[in-house]
């Protein structure tokens, strides 16, 4: 009887171990997302990868993370790693890490082609490829995701699109397992920094794509743009004009670029 009793005294005990697990796993919610985890597409919708290179550039890193924050949409900021020199920059890159699936960093090379020195980084493949390899062993990013500098290049979906002068690369970079992914609508600047179109403008440029069905991939517009061109107040602010014009589509949705297509396809 007495070991009756123990028995028993135990099963209550575990029970009541179980029902607490169980109501601190109903508190703790679903799993965080992880990156590259596949999404669903739907057909009436067009997607838009808000994709800014070159970054940790503060102060303008900072402002386009807490625009794109504030207007509670998704971005990838395509990282040079050189550019993470400091405790301040590595930090910043952590809190993106940390942010998926709000934002998600990708590799944009370690030294962004030998410093601009954009021909001999091209000719030089084996080199230029152990640069790209060099980022992504130091920064560690999620997937083998990669922007090739100054090179509209696409890699993926058994796939390979881009100017002949950086072919071997983007060669060797889908032998290796990488996506490689350019873009649709430049954002571009002048003298390195200067937004050269407005909002408005933009907004134009994206629709045109949809509408006359040239982006890349159908339903998808990647937009490109440098995290230093919105370091100062007024160009901040022709940012997040552009975003709210966006949204105010309703057919549009903020993707980060490990939900790009091509990215997803294996």
């Amino acid at each position: 009887m007495a070991f009756a009793a123990i028995v028993l005294l135990a099963s209550c005990g575990n029970n009541h171990e179980s029902k607490q697990a169980v109501t601190d796993s109903v508190k703790a919610g679903p799993p965080k997302p992880v990156p590259g985890t596949p999404i669903k597409y739907d057909s009436s919708k067009r997607y838009i990868y808000l994709t800014w290179d070159d970054g940790p550039q503060p102060p303008g890193s900072t402002n386009c993370r807490n625009i794109f924050h504030e207007q509670g949409v998704k971005a990838t900021f395509f990282i040079v790693a050189m550019n993470a020199y400091d405790a301040k920059r590595k930090r910043w890159i952590d809190t993106l890490k940390n942010a998926y699936p709000e934002f998600l960093i990708a590799n944009h090379s370690y030294t962004h082609a030998f410093k601009d020195n954009y021909k001999k980084f091209y000719k030089e493949v084996d080199s230029a490829v152990g640069d790209i390899q060099k980022a992504q062993n130091e920064i560690g990013y999620a997937l083998k995701v990669v922007r090739l500098p100054g090179m509209n290049a696409w890699v993926g979906g058994g796939k390979r699109k881009g100017p002949q002068s950086s072919r071997k690369v983007y060669e060797m970079l889908d032998s290796l397992g990488y996506k490689v992914i350019g873009w649709d609508v430049e954002w571009q600047a002048k003298a390195g920094a200067t937004p050269v179109q407005s909002a408005d403008q933009m907004l134009k440029d994206v629709n045109k794509k949809f509408d006359d069905e040239t982006s890349n991939q159908a339903n998808t517009v990647v937009i490109l743009a440098h995290d230093r061109m919105f370091a100062k107040q007024q160009y901040a602010d022709s940012l997040t004009r552009f975003i709210t014009l966006l949204k105010q589509d309703p057919r549009n949705v903020f993707e980060t670029i490990d939900h790009y297509p091509t990215v997803q396809q294996k």
